[in-house]
C-alpha cells in the first residue's frame, strides 16, 4: 500500500464512487458481501487500493497545505518538482489556533515579534508521499490564500 487506507467515515463518504469502483472490476454488491464475509484478505487488498486510487487523486490536485501551531504556522506551496515553505513564528505569548491570535497575525504580520522565513526544495522522494506525510503529520490541504499573502509580504 502506497499511502493508508481510508477511514471507514472517508468510505462512507465515497461509497457510490467505491462502487464504481468495484463494478469496474465486475464485483456487484452481492459478490462484495460475499468476498468480505469469505475472503477478508481479498476485501482488505480492494479497499486499499481504492484508497491508494483516492488519496493519488486528491494529493495529485493539492496545491497548498498548512500546519498551525500556538506560536508558528507552516505553509506550503506543492508544484510539480519543488515544494516552497513560509515558515512564521511569533515570539511573544500568543495563541495562532485561536481565532483571535490568527486575526492579530494577519494585521500585524511585520511586528517586531513576527518572525517569516522562506525556502524552497526539490521533493526528496515521489512529491505525492511527501504531501501526504505532511498531512499525516497534521497539515491540512488549503486553499494557499494565507501562503499567497505572505508570499507578496516577503517576495
Amino acid at each position: 500500500m502506497k499511502y493508508r487506507q481510508l477511514t471507514k467515515e472517508q468510505f462512507e463518504g465515497l461509497h457510490e464512487e467505491f462502487a464504481h469502483f468495484l463494478a469496474t472490476q465486475s464485483i456487484d454488491a452481492k459478490e462484495w458481501n460475499q468476498i468480505k464475509k469469505e475472503k477478508p484478505t481479498v476485501a482488505e487488498d480492494e479497499m486499499n487500493v481504492f484508497s491508494d486510487v483516492v488519496w493519488d487523486d486528491v494529493l495529485t490536485k493539492t496545491a497548498y497545505i498548512e500546519h498551525f501551531s500556538e506560536r508558528s504556522v507552516n505553509l506550503f506551496k506543492c508544484e510539480d518538482d519543488e515544494i516552497h515553505r513560509i515558515a512564521i513564528k511569533i515570539t511573544w505569548d500568543i495563541n495562532l489556533l485561536e481565532q483571535k491570535g490568527f486575526e492579530w497575525l494577519m494585521q500585524n504580520p511585520m511586528d517586531n515579534s513576527v518572525e517569516i522565513f522562506k525556502g524552497t526544495k526539490p521533493y526528496n522522494s515521489e512529491r505525492n508521499l511527501e504531501v501526504f506525510d505532511l498531512i499525516e503529520k497534521g497539515s491540512s490541504i488549503s486553499k494557499g490564500e494565507i501562503f499567497e499573502y505572505f508570499n507578496t509580504l516577503v517576495s
